[in-house]
């Protein structure tokens, strides 16, 4: 079997990152999008696209059937999932077999194999490999779970067997939250998964997340790529992964990557896969200190970081695999190189809880540009594109390598600390705030430690918005055209020392800001970006600012009530009460958005005539979009 076009399941930054092997390998690419991704940049980057549905994904990313007659239309020969989506479907992966075409990824009898958790776990267990005690019997009555909870001893946690991404998972201190806490995880699961099954497990207080890479191909070759460390992470979500992990012992990465291998073995597993495990991070790792978690049978979100301290691109593995090659390497020829750190940029905003933005980017760069062996990019957004509101929040990757952790972890605070999203909400910030701590730096924090010390994490230190101001002063007041006296911007007053002050406003809020005022050390440059005429966007230690120079005529039309009436998050449209010609007066209700599982009443700003509606019940809007307008007056 040999591939020579790929249609790639997915959006974002893995259909782009996909796409970059192939174009290195000679292989034809076709994407597949949603009316919602028409422009998106894995779109622009294919060689063929194909639209396949509406925005929610259950109508197209979902949709298996429309995806491989998009392969058949197009002359594909084989089938990408990426993560996410259709990656862990075995129904899908055998559809795809059926209809000729070639699945990149492991076979369907391994996915069902590794699905359900209470399954993996008995086969890890048949494997010889340590899991943590718990009970994943198929009795699900009240009095045989509270039976077992009392053998396991608390505090424990309850699972979803079906779950995935931290959906289903309770934990339970004392036998009186045990009912309440099974009934509410049974709802979610069946919610989410349409299976209520739960299992309990022992709880393992201050957790850590390692986990181990691994390949095996038709032949019955199976090998491992060394462990990746994903403890830092928020409710159950990963935040920033790295590999190795720190303070691994020898004896310790010898028995997990070992234990890997064998369950690997054990499902006849193909392709890309990860081994997880969960370890105690009250004591040093030891042989007695991880037991297995899950299996994920699809290539990870955190796949760079194994590459960069391999040298190995595991998208061209799987592509080798698939067509029925023998794996690249053989296990003593796979070397460990350095440290590498991955840390997920999103749009959302961490001061307000994390609230997921959408809407056109303004500006994605950095102050330098990477080069790929020591800063790489993994990303499906550039400056101009519009980040939809209809699926995850995550738009780009930033992997960081160095010789050593404390070389990458450098690498990687310097390049977060001037990388600037402007248009919505970045949390650069955070995450180098995460990784600046001194639990993250010696390696000690764990899966709960985030949620420990959320707010310090997200509150935005008040000297970086101060030098962001302070940056866009000087630069206006520097900018004074010619040479004449009367342009230079001084604030000169007759016998008085001169002052340089100008009215600045920091995503909405004005203030008169003096320039030139030193800086303590520790903060870092800003980095400043000329949007408009009078609008920047600055970035300072991750944190990324609108700064405009106030225009008082549109000032006091705002003051007045403005115009427009504009989401102020992403959400969908429930209701439209207003339409052109209304009379309206000021606080009458014109539209009503549902966002973040809440309705807002959007109110006509002033007394006027409505204009235009600009948008329909039902639609997903992004944060800032006009919905209705208002005569002008």
């Amino acid at each position: 079997m040999t591939i020579t076009k790929l249609l790639v399941a997915n959006r974002g930054e893995i259909a782009a990152r996909i796409f970059r092997t192939c174009r290195e390998i000679g292989i034809e690419t076709v994407a597949v999008f949603s009316e919602a991704d028409r422009a998106a940049k894995h779109v622009r980057e294919a060689d063929e696209a194909v639209c396949i549905g509406p925005a929610p994904a259950p109508e197209s990313y979902l949709r298996g059937d429309a995806i491989i007659a998009a392969a058949k239309d197009t002359g594909a020969d084989a089938i990408h999932p990426g993560y996410g989506f259709l990656s862990e479907n075995a129904a899908f992966a055998e559809a795809v077999v059926a209809a000729g075409l070639i699945w990149v990824g492991p076979p369907a009898a391994a996915i069902r194999a590794m699905g359900p958790k209470d399954e993996a776990k008995r086969l890890a267990e048949e494997a010889g490999v340590p899991v943590l005690p718990g009970y994943r019997g198929e009795a699900q009555d009240i009095g045989t779970l509270k039976k077992a909870a009392a053998k396991i001893g608390y505090p424990l946690l309850i699972k979803a067997v079906a779950g995935g991404g931290g959906r289903g998972i309770r934990q339970v201190s004392k036998e009186a939250e045990l009912e309440a806490e099974l009934v509410s995880a049974v709802r979610e699961a069946e919610s989410a998964f349409g299976d209520g099954r739960v299992m309990l497990e022992k709880l393992v207080q201050q957790p850590r997340h390692i986990e181990v890479q691994v390949f095996g191909d038709a032949h019955g070759n199976v090998v491992h790529l060394f462990e990746r460390d994903c403890s830092l992470q928020r409710r159950r979500q990963k935040v920033l992964e790295e590999a190795p992990a720190p303070d691994m012992p020898e004896d310790v990465r010898k028995a997990m990557t070992e234990a890997s291998v064998k369950l690997a073995r054990a499902v006849g597993y193909q392709g890309a896969g990860t081994v997880e495990f969960i370890v105690d991070g009250s004591r040093p790792l030891a042989l007695d200190t991880f037991w297995f978690l899950e299996m994920n049978t699809r290539l990870q979100v955190e796949h760079p970081v194994t590459e960069m301290v391999t040298g190995q691109d595991l998208v061209e593995w799987q592509l080798i695999v698939a067509s029925g090659g023998t794996l690249p390497l053989a296990q003593d020829e796979i070397e460990l190189n350095g440290h590498a750190i991955e840390a997920r940029i999103c749009a959302e905003d961490p001061a307000e809880g994390f609230r997921p933005g959408a809407g056109v980017i303004l500006e994605f760069g950095l102050l330098e540009e990477p080069d790929g062996e020591i800063i790489r990019w993994d990303t499906g957004f550039e400056t101009g594109d519009r980040v939809p509101s209809n699926y995850d929040s995550m738009i780009a990757k930033l992997i960081v390598y160095g010789e050593d952790r404390e070389e990458a972890l450098e690498r990687l605070t310097d390049t977060l600390a001037h990388t600037q999203l402007a248009g919505v909400p970045s949390n650069a910030g955070f995450l180098r705030r995460c990784a600046l701590s001194e639990e993250f730096q010696t390696g000690t924090h764990h899966v709960n430690w985030i949620g420990e010390n959320m707010d310090a994490l997200t509150a935005v230190p008040p000297e970086h918005l101060e030098a962001s101001l302070n940056a866009v002063a000087s630069l206006v007041l520097d900018e004074a055209p010619g040479l004449s006296p009367w342009s230079i911007r001084d604030g000169f007053r007759l016998n008085a020392a001169p002052r340089r002050t100008v009215i600045l406003a920091a995503d909405g809020e004005a203030e008169m800001v003096e320039a030139g005022i030193p800086m303590p050390e520790d903060v870092p440059f800003p980095l400043v970006t000329d949007l408009s005429p009078r609008r920047y966007a600055v970035t300072c230690g991750g944190d990324t600012f609108l700064v405009t120079i106030p225009e008082y005529s549109a000032d006091a039309d705002a003051a007045l009530g403005g115009n427009a009436v504009k989401a102020p998050m992403p959400g969908k449209v429930l209701t439209l009460t207003a339409k052109a010609g209304d009379a309206v007066t000021r606080g009458d209700t014109l539209a009503v958005l549902e966002a973040m599982k809440m309705e807002h009443a959007l109110a006509a700003p002033r007394d006027g005539v409505i204009e235009a509606v600009h948008a329909a019940a039902g639609q997903q809007v992004a944060e800032g979009d006009l919905l209705v307008s208002l005569v002008e007056e």
